[in-house]
């Protein structure tokens, strides 16, 4: 086997049962899309990833899962957020009513506040989010 290029990680959540989660989502195939803030990307003074980019899924053990390659990156308002990318998620979501309400939950938390630097951080429907669709092209391990 080939050593290959080291992969940027590709994370989702923190550490724990919701990563644990989204992680086996995306490995069966539910999850095919996820959504961050654009306030995390400025904070962290990252650029947004290119489409076509591959990434290294990591669980809460740190360890990498699965390669995935993103098919597309898109910045849009939290206000404009589709039934489709709520769907995507692979979360059980049934309305976008329902994945604003889970995603605020997450975005409002005390771990998230304290990754932003801002403990009073809040969002609203002109809050920018980073949506991104991707598929596994190989599981790892």
């Amino acid at each position: 086997m080939e050593p290959r290029e080291p992969l940027s990680p590709f994370l989702l959540a923190f550490p724990g049962p919701l990563r644990d989660r989204l992680v086996a989502a995306v490995l069966s195939g539910e999850k095919v899309s996820t959504s961050g803030l654009l306030a995390e990307y400025e904070q962290e003074q990252e650029e947004l990833p290119p489409v076509g980019e591959r990434s290294a899924l990591i669980d809460s053990e740190g360890r990498e899962v699965a390669v995935l390659e993103l098919t597309d990156v898109r910045v849009l308002p939290l206000g404009e957020v589709d039934l489709r990318h709520a769907l995507d998620e692979g979360e059980g979501y049934r309305s976008v009513a329902e994945w604003r309400a889970g995603h605020e939950r997450f975005w409002h938390s005390e771990e998230m506040r304290e990754a932003l630097g801002d403990p009073g951080f809040t969002v609203n429907d002109a809050t920018l989010i980073v949506a991104e669709r991707f598929r596994v092209v190989e599981r790892l391990g």
